[in-house]
């Protein structure tokens, strides 16, 4: 940007726990920052001779979304593992780049990506953020940390040793890491090495990775299926749990366990909770026990915030608001499923001060949407313009 741009609408919706402003508007500056917010009519007051103009009276305006937990590398396909695998870096840096497009298209203005191959979602980071290719705001965590033959393995993390977790977080944060992920349980997606609900790294190692990770200025984000290695993660003060599903035993035989005192923990340090949860919440065999679930953290005191997993079989890049759905379905209220999605997500990736509500001096970070998401989540599946750091977009599904 080289100059000023406002965006006018029918309601402006600062922050989800604010009154909206009826017939409001933003001023941002050349720099991509807010400099106003207020009344259509003094906000108008304060724009200069060269100023670009976006008027959307029919539409609500309120903060860009942000989505917790996406792997760009992968293509949500039936076997994104094996694609991956046959992909050079060449058609991957593309791919790459338009699954980041389609992320913006939902309205995804912040995405932290929590695993990829060769660094190469940094080096998107990097491009757009240069303005050279057009996404959302994006913080990697390059390879995930596991154990040698541990979950997703082939993307190059495989740590032995308690030198070897320093040498990599060491190696991560110079080459420019936002987080550091680890991957303290199992998964589904890798043959051959831990089960879901098996840890991968005791206490006494994940705390290695936490001071590791400290001393660089980074925040920790651990996946975790299984409950013992859910406690473990609290124990060792990661920042961010992934998942947190409370397996005991194999997902087919519907085994869970949910200790009070484990979730206490987790609410006393702060740690929030990503379900990173799809569009295909409402196919899950057993709907009613992840809703009990969410209801048991909710019932503790666990801060939860909205990511999906986008790249994994059936999680697809544009699908961000239907993945809310599950949170509805769960009983939240309109304006807590927006936090989840917006304020409380920019304080889950450490950005509460520049992302997540429309204010001076917050990056230009907005989306319009036609309906009104205070009483109907599904307007955040019906956006209409996007406003990445000042930079304006309008989806494709829009302009087509």
């Amino acid at each position: 940007m080289n100059k000023q741009l406002i965006v006018t609408a029918g309601r402006v919706l600062t922050a989800p726990d604010e009154e909206p402003l009826q017939d409001g508007a933003v001023l941002v500056a050349a720099d991509g920052t807010i400099s106003a917010v207020g009344p259509r009519a003094d906000v108008i007051r304060l724009t200069g001779p060269a100023v670009d103009r976006w008027d959307l009276p029919d539409d609500t305006v309120l903060p860009g979304l942000v989505n917790c937990h996406v792997h760009l590398a992968l293509d949500a396909g039936p076997d994104p593992v094996g694609a991956l695998r046959d992909t050079d870096d060449g058609v991957l840096r593309s791919a790459m780049a338009e699954r980041a497009r389609r992320l913006l298209d939902a309205g995804v203005t912040t995405a932290r990506d929590l695993g990829d191959r060769g660094g190469l979602a940094a080096e998107l980071r990097d491009t757009i953020a240069a303005g050279a290719v057009t996404g959302p705001r994006l913080l990697n965590a390059g390879a995930p940390l596991t154990v040698p033959g541990g979950h997703f393995w082939f993307l190059g993390g495989e740590v032995a040793d308690d030198a070897s977790i320093r040498a990599a977080v060491a190696d991560r944060a110079r080459r420019g890491a936002d987080v550091i992920k680890v991957m303290a349980s199992g998964g589904h997606m890798t043959p051959g090495g831990a089960a879901m609900w098996e840890p991968q790294f005791d206490v006494r190692q994940l705390g290695v990775v936490v001071d590791a990770a400290r001393e660089a200025g980074l925040p920790v984000a651990a996946h975790a299926h299984g409950t013992g290695s859910i406690a473990a993660c609290a124990q060792a003060g990661v920042d961010t749990i992934e998942h947190c599903t409370w397996l005991v035993g194999s997902p087919a035989e519907g085994r869970y366990e949910t200790p009070g005192h484990v979730a206490e923990m987790i609410a006393a340090a702060g740690i929030y909770v990503c379900p990173a949860r799809s569009s295909g919440w409402a196919r899950f065999p057993r709907l009613d026990s992840l809703l009990d679930r969410l209801a048991f953290m909710d019932g503790h005191g666990i801060r939860m915030v909205a990511g999906t997993d986008a790249g994994v079989t059936g999680s697809r890049f544009e699908d961000f608001a239907a993945g809310l759905g599950l949170y509805a379905r769960a009983g939240w209220s309109p304006a807590r499923i927006l936090a989840m999605a917006t304020t409380e997500a920019a304080a889950a990736v450490g950005l509460a001060d520049s992302i997540g509500r429309l204010a001076p001096g917050f990056s230009a970070d907005l989306i319009a949407v036609s309906g009104d998401p205070l009483t109907d989540p599904a307007a955040l599946g019906r956006v209409r313009f996007v406003l990445a750091r000042g930079r304006p977009h309008v989806p494709a599904q829009v302009s087509a």
